[in-house]
């Protein structure tokens, strides 16, 4: 069931929509929607929150009225706060609702969650580089009622093409996912989908971001522990880390919340910050996932307790450092924080969640780094252990999953053209490179039990 909602955190009105989210997940809640929350204008500025897919949720949520309880777990302890930004929920499939907030004239910014494999669906591995040739959106562009689509793209296309029919004006258009230039990427993926379907789309600016807040899956004892804390009833609650990081990079027409006053970043050049996230914690994370679980591991704070774990964080870490833009003591700073995060125990982040999507992922977090290292003639350890671990992932039997036993040594010459093969599919500049290949072969053989 989906409805609109009345009442936002602490009994206060709702606020009137005037922000549209697609992706109605824990990230969302716990970040763009908590800035909103914590924004001196909060109430100028609600948010109608859409799902991809699922509808659970939505009926959880609109039960309660969309005000839900944050729950900020630190190493020492939780803390607790009901945020009541969204104003309105509904299912991914509402298309006439989707449409509906498009042709609102008030309607100013739109927000996406959506991860790297939601902005080109079958685009192959590298989600950053999305082909020519998308898939166009399923629209009626004289009727203008149907809103589905292959693609975010195709949804958001969609939804411009409604305003402009409606006489609307601009929006911004803000990309909150680990894909660098995200904002630039939306703004190529709509206009080929806009082309492809014979639409005309209203004015949009499309802002880059960088956003950063480990917000793991809700444990089935979430709900009892926010009873017990709070004495409230909240069926769908969200568990965060306490740090919190958004930079942003773009202009926004008609305005937004002021959520700089809740410690967003508005900068000229977003791409030095995204930089430092996608290779340090990011592509940290995809080394602990793939390599730490050959060790047996299953959460962050397990891998990276283990010594062995560290000192492959660590290398990692002063490779991909030496092509970054900061003073060495801001990274050096950085890289603390970040493994302060990573060692908190009581946030239970899986490696096997992060494993998922290896070959959309790898190309933004780790390759940079592995080509700027072969420039300068060198062959990155780290970045090669990372390669190797999610071969190993890729092509023996998986080792993140819990029914696969531990993978056993293969012959050297199926590794090695395995290796190609994969490395073909993250960059098929790579395949040639022997010198690359000879590495992750003899880092598989290290890194079997």
């Amino acid at each position: 069931m989906t409805r609109p909602l009345t009442r936002a955190a602490g009994g206060r009105p709702a606020a009137p929509v005037r922000m549209l989210h697609l992706g109605l997940g824990g990230f969302f809640r716990a970040h763009q929607a908590w800035y909103t929350e914590h924004a001196p204008d909060a109430s100028r500025w609600g948010i109608a929150a859409f799902t991809g897919r699922s509808t659970d949720l939505v009926a959880r949520l609109a039960a309660q009225d969309g005000v839900y309880t944050l729950v900020t777990r630190g190493a020492d302890g939780d803390a607790f706060e009901v945020v009541g930004s969204v104003s309105a929920v509904h299912g991914g499939g509402e298309d006439g609702a989707w449409l509906a907030y498009w042709r609102r004239p008030d309607l100013a910014v739109v927000t996406l969650t959506v991860t790297e494999a939601g902005y080109a669906r079958d685009s192959g591995p590298a989600a950053m580089a999305p082909p020519a040739t998308a898939p166009p959106a399923t629209v009626t562009p004289a009727a203008g009622t149907a809103a589905t689509a292959a693609t975010v793209a195709g949804r958001l296309a969609a939804g411009l093409a409604a305003r402009r029919r409606a006489g609307g004006g601009p929006v911004a258009i803000v990309s909150c996912d680990n894909l660098p230039g995200n904002g630039e990427l939306t703004r190529r993926l709509v206009e080929e989908q806009a082309q492809a379907a014979g639409l005309r789309l209203a004015d949009a600016c499309y802002v880059t971001t960088m956003v950063d807040r480990i917000t793991p899956y809700p444990a089935p004892e979430d709900t009892g522990l926010v009873a017990a804390a709070t004495g409230r009833a909240d069926a769908a609650p969200v568990v965060t880390e306490p740090y919190s990081e958004w930079v942003l990079c773009g202009d926004f027409p008609v305005g937004r919340p002021r959520w700089e006053d809740a410690g967003a970043r508005f900068v000229t050049d977003a791409a030095p910050y995204e930089e430092r996230k996608l290779w340090l914690l990011n592509g940290g994370h995809s080394l602990l996932a793939y390599a730490g679980s050959l060790r047996g591991h299953t959460t962050v704070a397990e891998a990276v307790a283990d010594p062995a774990c560290r000192g492959w964080l660590a290398q990692w870490w002063a490779e991909a450092s030496r092509h970054l833009s900061f003073p060495e003591a801001e990274l050096a700073a950085y890289r603390q924080a970040v493994l302060d995060r990573f060692a908190n125990p009581r946030i239970r982040h899986t490696l096997a969640k992060i494993a998922e999507d290896g070959s959309r992922k790898l190309p933004v977090r780790i390759l940079p780094v592995l080509r700027a290292e072969r420039a300068r003639g060198a062959l990155p350890a780290g970045a090669v252990r990372v390669l190797a671990a999610w071969l190993l992932h890729q092509y023996e039997p998986a080792p993140v999953r819990d029914d696969a036993g531990p993978v056993r040594e293969a012959a050297a010459g199926r590794v090695r053209e395995a290796a190609r093969t994969a490395l073909a599919g993250l960059d098929p500049a790579l395949a040639d490179d022997t010198g690359l290949i000879d590495a992750i072969v003899a880092e598989t053989r290290s890194l079997l039990p």
